[in-house]
């Protein structure tokens, strides 16, 4: 891998981690609440994104809506953000990655790919991983925002799965961002009476949006053109441990040994199954 694509690779990662713990931040502190930092996220990374587009082609003009990556983009980020309401930095991203990974396997198996013995070994060890996270025990995660942060994982995989063959996938996502404002703001309607805003909530909340979501996703995209796919699905495993270090670090937060555990099971099954496939390939 050239240097350029190692330097552009790690910065989307820390990008990646870096949203989980700005959310957990914002609402872990309670300086806003999921909806209006989702609604702020998805209209600040529309922005963004709209912005890079234009610079790269003056001539770029939205395209007409495809409403199932969109559905799944919108459902991905308000899942994403009311899960951090309770959830650990670390555990948050874990079980996001986690069923982002497993979705992109589950769809491989229902299109007819075999998986060998080994891949069925690390896919096994993958799900003991995150069985081992949500059992009952004083650590156990919240179980109601385990699932949303899970339904979170499995439509950012069903997204990525939707954008695979994309030839610009930074004005896809441009594009998809900006049919998903009118779902945030009927979002925003429906949840009238529990909308708040702070300045510092709204502040990380726009962050995260134009910077670790806008930016983030564009450097993502030109890093994937000098890498393999089996490397992209291999380093986007380090963000959960990327997300549990920001935790520890900037939010206090206890590094138990459940949650050790469990990222050390889940990635490393995860990442026998893609070295495997990559193989078999």
């Amino acid at each position: 891998m050239q240097p350029n694509y190692v330097v552009l690779t790690v910065a989307a990662m820390a990008a990646f981690a870096a949203n989980s713990v700005l959310c957990r931040m914002s609402l872990g502190n309670n300086l806003i609440d999921a909806t209006s930092f989702t609604a702020i996220r998805i209209v600040s990374g529309a922005i963004c994104l709209v912005v890079i587009s234009m610079m790269r082609n003056t001539e770029w003009r939205p395209a007409k809506p495809n409403w199932l990556p969109i559905l799944s983009l919108f459902t991905y980020m308000a899942c994403f953000s009311f899960a951090y309401q309770s959830l650990s930095t670390g555990t948050g991203a874990l079980l996001l990655f986690g069923f982002v990974q497993l979705t992109m396997i589950a769809a491989a198996l229902f299109t007819g790919e075999r998986l060998s013995g080994w891949s069925w070994f690390g896919l096994s060890v993958a799900i003991g991983g995150m069985i081992y996270l949500v059992l009952p025990g004083l650590e156990a995660p919240d179980p109601f925002n385990s699932i949303l942060m899970a339904i979170a994982g499995m439509a950012w995989g069903a997204y990525s799965l939707f954008g695979m063959g994309q030839g610009d996938a930074t004005s896809a996502t441009a594009n998809n961002f900006l049919y998903a404002i009118p779902l945030a703001i009927l979002w925003c309607i429906f949840r009238n009476d529990d909308l708040f805003l702070t300045y510092h909530g709204t502040l990380l909340a726009a962050i995260s949006g134009a910077v670790t979501s806008g930016v983030g996703y564009a450097i993502w995209y030109k890093a994937l053109k000098g890498i393999t796919a089996s490397t992209a699905s291999i380093v986007q495993l380090s963000v959960p441990a990327l997300a549990t270090l920001g935790g520890v670090a900037l939010l206090s937060e206890p590094l138990n040994l459940r949650i050790a555990v469990s990222i050390a099971l889940t990635l490393s099954g995860i990442a026998i199954v893609i070295i495997h496939r990559s193989a078999r390939r």
